[in-house]
């Protein structure tokens, strides 16, 4: 027999699915072959557990392996460690659970703040540094643990009051679509459920706009006096967030 062919076996064992292993191991070793089939799924859980405490705080503890349990069988570690392994637990979610988005979303949130937390370092601008910036030519450079993800529900809330040891509130479809920002400020990894259109500003400067074309944005939206107080409060916040890594000079609008 191939070592292929053995592995593919062996871990048909783990999973509980058809194969021949019992038929390439001695009698007497399959008592140890049990602590493998029993350990495997043990470690996986633990993992995921780890990396999403307050989504098994929402489940529940058999909510919570039941669904670990589903997404160990179909999707097997394929990274140099464990860490990474939590990656797209949120679609197994979403596949598991889909009259109950917020639990997907939940998992979305979590699996950001831990990538947020090992994140690239970088050095945010302090706030005052906005008066010294030319920003009819500026372009704004974002810390590199920024992420922004759509969000349907409140799941933003619910993550802050688990995390806060409180009672969460009820599961609910925001009255609009949003996101969810993430970022890491210093060592602590921070997010933001924000509207539709500041997520459409940061991915327009994300994309390399200027700040003008912004501010143009805006003001053909919602007019001047409305446009121009729109971008400069959301400005002052990005700064005040921590989110911003840079301003560069470009061409101008």
């Amino acid at each position: 027999m191939s070592l292929i062919a053995l592995q593919r076996d062996f871990r048909r064992h783990l999973l509980d699915g058809p194969g021949a292993v019992e038929g390439w191991i001695a009698p007497g070793a399959l008592a140890g072959l049990h602590v493998y089939h029993n350990a495997y799924r043990v470690q996986l859980t633990d993992c995921l557990a780890e990396t999403y405490p307050q989504l098994q705080a929402w489940l529940g503890g058999s909510g919570f392996v039941d669904a670990a349990r589903h997404h160990i069988e179909h999707m097997p570690p394929s990274g140099w460690t464990l860490g990474v392994y939590g990656a797209g637990f949120d679609r197994t979610l979403a596949g598991l659970h889909p009259d109950d988005p917020e639990i997907a979303e939940l998992a979305t949130l979590e699996w950001m703040l831990a990538e947020a937390f090992a994140g690239a370092d970088a050095v945010a601008q302090p706030p005052g540094a906005i008066a010294g910036v030319d920003w009819d030519k500026a372009r704004l450079r974002f810390v590199p643990t920024l992420r922004i993800e759509s969000a349907r529900t409140n799941a933003g809330a619910i993550w802050s009051a688990l995390s806060a040891g409180a009672a969460p509130p009820a599961a609910a479809i925001l009255p609009e679509p949003a996101a969810m920002l993430v970022w890491r400020q210093d060592f602590t990894p921070c997010f933001r459920t924000v509207e539709k259109v500041e997520c459409e500003a940061l991915h327009m400067l994300a994309s390399g706009k200027g700040f003008a074309d912004l501010c143009g944005w805006l003001v053909a939206a919602h007019g001047e006096a409305v446009g121009v107080a729109h971008a400069g409060a959301m400005l002052g916040q990005w700064f005040a967030d921590g989110l911003v890594a840079g301003c560069e000079e470009g061409s101008g609008a």
